[in-house]
């Protein structure tokens, strides 16, 4: 009885941890949420400058702005990858981010990002977000 109650345990953490399922043509609605909510505008190089780097979408601002009482920032990578980006992230701590505005390690974003406009985001257009940010 307690291997049981043990590996449903187990099973119940791998669960929570692991990436949602994306269903089809999550990646493409995911790409069109990304759109008109305008995260290139703040993560992608060159867009404040007025000459966005399309070759490298949601890579990383190149410009900071002040944010009064809490200095410089720049818009980070929202790419897979690992070492700049979200690709150590798990899906559920990306989805949080964006409703919540609250990093993994429990830090908050900076109110210039509308995690409060996206904290209505349904759970099909947060997983979206999350399929095209992989992709």
């Amino acid at each position: 009885m307690k291997h049981r109650y043990f590996l449903s345990l187990l099973l119940a953490a791998f669960l929570m941890n692991a990436p949602f399922a994306y269903a089809a043509g999550d990646v493409a609605r995911g790409k069109y949420l990304v759109t008109i909510m305008g995260c290139g505008d703040c993560h992608t190089p060159g867009y404040f400058l007025g000459k966005p780097d399309l070759a490298h979408p949601l890579s990383g601002s190149d410009v900071g702005f002040e944010v009064p009482g809490a200095g410089i920032h720049w818009g980070p990578n929202l790419t897979p990858d690992p070492e700049t980006g979200l690709g150590k992230w798990i899906d559920k701590e990306i989805i949080t981010a964006i409703r919540t505005g609250r990093r993994p390690d429990g830090s908050q974003l900076i109110p210039v990002m509308p995690y409060r406009n996206f904290s209505v985001l349904t759970d099909r257009d947060a997983r979206a977000i999350v399929a095209y940010l992989r992709s």
